[in-house]
């Protein structure tokens, strides 16, 4: 059984939206955001590096169960005028589209 907020998402590329930058509502592009690699030079990641070195082994145990049926999609509009992008909070769905209209 899927969660409440399990479903397709389709999404337009260009929407109207409002604008902090420019001050009134603008036509925004929408880029869904990427995660990007791990710096190896932030503390977390050095932590790790030191934990998992030598024979110690992983330092986290595995996760019980299965994985979540849906993910956090992040989603950045970019307004046309300025050029500003803005994040919008986090939806949750399985798949996630972007289609033109």
């Amino acid at each position: 059984m899927l969660a409440q907020g399990a479903r397709m998402v389709k999404m337009p590329r260009q929407v109207m939206r409002y604008s902090p930058s420019a001050g009134k509502h603008t036509l925004h592009t929408v880029e869904r955001i990427k995660k990007k690699r791990a710096s190896e030079l932030k503390w977390g990641q050095r932590r790790f590096r030191r934990v998992t070195a030598g024979y110690r082994g992983f330092p986290r145990p595995k996760p019980e169960g299965r994985e979540k049926p849906t993910k956090r999609v992040n989603i950045l509009f970019r307004c046309s005028e300025t050029g500003k992008a803005h994040n919008a909070p986090c939806k949750r769905a399985k798949r996630f589209e972007l289609i033109d209209k």
